[in-house]
């Protein structure tokens, strides 16, 4: 089995910084993208960042240039650095993972989520 956790949500005002993570652990032999979503109240879920196992990353318009997705594949983590940040970000953020298992299956996985609010 796999987990996802994510970690750094809080709150923040208008033009501040976070930074959340996002730990994969379990029976892991590799993973491919990796990606962050968010769910603002009465939205429907939507991708912010993707980034693939090479480091190609892909971003949402409304948070490029601000947002920066990384990940560590030594150590099965990635990371979503947030600046500039409005209170329209203001979301459940999502931890998604296209993960190889060590039995060689592939499957998809989400974390629970990190609320990140954002005043104004």
């Amino acid at each position: 089995q796999v987990q996802l956790v994510e970690s750094g949500g809080g709150l923040v005002q208008a033009g501040g910084s976070l930074r959340l993570s996002c730990a994969a652990s379990g029976s892991i032999f590799s993973i491919n993208a990796m990606s962050w979503y968010r769910q603002a109240p009465g939205n429907q879920r939507e991708l912010v960042a993707t980034i693939s196992s090479l480091g190609a990353t892909n971003y949402a318009g409304s948070v490029k240039g601000r947002f920066t997705i990384s990940r560590d594949n030594a150590k099965n983590t990635m990371n979503l650095q947030m600046n500039s940040l409005k209170p329209e970000d203001t979301a459940v953020y999502y931890c998604r993972a296209t993960v190889i298992s060590t039995t060689l299956s592939t499957n998809l996985y989400w974390g629970r989520g990190t609320q990140v609010t954002v005043s104004s």
